[in-house]
């Protein structure tokens, strides 16, 4: 078995995303925490076939080099801000160009999202505008995540 950098690997994702296709890949990270999970979520991506938006879960490279997954926070004149769903610190600009894909569908807990599903939309249009809030509604969602344990 041939190990692949991180970084080499999401580039050969990027090229196929390029050339028209949709590929798959199992998140790594804790970034899109609650929504998304390190090992345990898949993503499908593409390359974006419309306007990009508040909400949308995009693909994007750093100046740095790194790929990046995370949710666009807002779109200015001067470019895109971004943040992960467990973040509160806002990224940006980042350019157009930066952008190369965007999150189509996402297999949470063993079922598949699209746009539309409860979830989807929450994390989308309701957890985007919690930034402010969101060290004190993490906390909430953890107490009350393991009562529902329980």
């Amino acid at each position: 078995m041939r190990m692949v950098d991180t970084r080499e690997y999401v580039g050969m994702l990027r090229q196929l995303v390029e050339e028209g296709r949709e590929v798959n890949l199992l998140i790594a990270g804790s970034s899109m925490s609650p929504f998304l999970i390190h090992q345990r979520d898949t993503i499908w991506f593409k390359a974006p076939d419309r306007e990009l938006r508040r909400g949308d879960m995009v693909f994007y490279q750093r100046a740095d080099g790194r790929f990046i997954m995370h949710r666009i926070y807002a779109v200015k004149a001067d470019g895109y801000y971004m943040v992960g769903d467990a973040q509160w610190i806002i990224e940006g600009p980042l350019k157009r160009e930066q952008i190369f894909a965007i999150v189509t569908r996402v297999q949470r807990k063993g079922k598949m999202l699209t746009p539309g599903s409860f979830w989807w939309e929450f994390f989308e249009h309701v957890w985007i505008r919690m930034v402010p809030i969101r060290r004190v509604a993490q906390g909430i969602y953890g107490k009350v995540s393991k009562l529902w344990r329980s």
